[in-house]
């Protein structure tokens, strides 16, 4: 008796069928995740998802903010726990310079090298009521002085200093700058300059500004700086004793501490345009790291600190 036997044809369908079954569940479980994730370089840097409902464990509304943009996220996850107008532009003042450090940091072989601060360096930073670090032209400073310039006094001079050093000039400095947004994923962030004076071409979202600090404490030596309260700088041809620099969010903060943890960094932003804005690391209940961006509340320098004030009002709202 001949046996009758399939024709090849029907197993070859009947493979491609299956085929496309598979392909479409895989699709269909990582379209699911709640999680993004970018490909930079060989690293996964984590990208916040773009929708999530409310977390029920953080006790305070939004709406209860003086800040008009914030966002919450549990940086273990990239999960985002709170946010308000996340996605609308804003100016994001001194915090610029997160990008700048690093940026910095990313760029330079030798932390340690010499830069050396020129009169150019400092050209039009007074007459802006740019904030500064302290150095003086003629200087020779480290990079990671440099470095510590920036985050914690906020110094404008050092930005400049490292971008000449870098790119030999601010302006194709700015450039890396935006090439490392664009990496990242901060669609929504366009950058003029390296300190954060405000041009209407100068902007971001607090969500972008998440994006960047995230992918930065990454980094140990951005961690190691952004986290410290107060930093003295190696002695120089002008300091002979070296500065002492504080952290203007230490500064800020004084005593006022959060309850279930601790408030670990900060770098703080203000213009006119901008408002008082902040951007924080702070490790609440359970040893969780949280981080929370703020921007756009009312007030200067000589008012309340409302960016402060919803820090810690945010904080100390996890897990109530």
């Amino acid at each position: 008796m001949v046996r009758k036997t399939k024709k090849p044809g029907i197993r070859i369908l009947v493979t491609f069928m299956l085929m496309i079954v598979i392909v479409s569940l895989v699709y269909t479980t990582l379209g699911n995740h709640q999680i993004l994730e970018k490909e930079y370089g060989d690293r996964t840097t984590p990208v916040p998802p773009s929708k999530i409902e409310p977390d029920p464990s953080i006790s305070i509304s939004s709406d209860k903010l003086n800040s008009p943009n914030a966002i919450l996220i549990r940086l273990k996850d990239r999960i985002i726990l709170m946010q308000k107008n996340s996605e609308k532009k804003i100016y994001p003042a001194s915090l610029t310079k997160m990008m700048t450090a690093i940026v910095a940091i990313e760029n330079l072989p030798d932390l340690k090298e010499e830069i050396k601060l020129t009169n150019s360096t400092f050209q039009g930073l007074y007459e802006a009521g740019a904030s500064m670090a302290g150095f003086q032209p003629g200087e020779k400073v480290s990079g990671i002085d440099l470095i510590y310039g920036v985050l914690l006094p906020s110094g404008a001079e050092s930005c400049i200093a490292l971008a000449d050093k870098i790119a030999g000039s601010e302006r194709g400095f700015v450039k890396m700058m935006n090439k490392k947004a664009a990496d990242l994923g901060m669609d929504n962030t366009h950058f003029e300059n390296a300190t954060g004076l405000h041009s209407e071409n100068h902007y971001t979202t607090v969500k972008d500004l998440a994006i960047l600090l995230s992918y930065a404490l990454q980094n140990d030596t951005f961690r190691e700086v952004f986290t410290s309260s107060r930093h003295s700088t190696r002695p120089t041809n002008r300091h002979p004793d070296g500065i002492t620099f504080y952290s203007t969010m230490f500064e800020e903060l004084n005593i006022q501490s959060i309850a279930d943890g601790k408030i670990l960094g900060g770098k703080t932003g203000y213009t006119e345009e901008a408002g008082l804005c902040l951007a924080s690391l702070a490790q609440v209940v359970g040893k969780q790291e949280y981080i929370l961006i703020t921007a756009g509340a009312k007030g200067d320098h000589h008012t309340e600190q409302y960016n402060i004030t919803d820090a810690l009002a945010v904080y100390n709202s996890i897990g109530k």
